[in-house]
């Protein structure tokens, strides 16, 4: 896995790239209430705005990690966004993607700088 300073974390699946918010991200939200996901098939650049998710406290963006295409989203997160705060490592991803050049996750920490970077 690789992990952003935007608290998003990123697994690599049979070349597609499945994004999420990681348990620091999630806890830090508090109990979320509202998850608005991208539509498939979209094209997105790093940092555009992908996701929108309301929590109890505030409302904050998930931004798109790497250029790509939106290829399947957990719709599973509309009906119960609770499920953020259950697993959000887990079942509670967001969306997968086609990266546009993988590349773009060199840079990326792995849990070990992630890690130290919350710590």
């Amino acid at each position: 896995m690789k992990f952003t300073e935007e608290h998003e974390w990123l697994r690599e699946e049979d070349g597609v790239i499945v994004v999420g918010i990681t348990e620091h991200a999630s806890e830090q939200l508090g109990d979320i209430v509202f998850v608005e996901l991208p539509e498939e098939g979209t094209e997105v650049s790093k940092d555009d705005e992908v996701v929108v998710i309301e929590s109890v406290k505030a409302a904050s963006d998930i931004l798109a990690p790497i250029d790509g295409e939106i290829v399947e989203v957990n719709e599973a997160l509309v009906d119960e966004p609770g499920k953020v705060n259950d697993d959000p490592m887990g079942d509670a991803w967001f969306f997968k993607m086609k990266p546009a050049d993988p590349s773009q996750m060199d840079d990326m920490m792995d849990e070990a700088a992630y890690k130290k970077f919350i710590g």
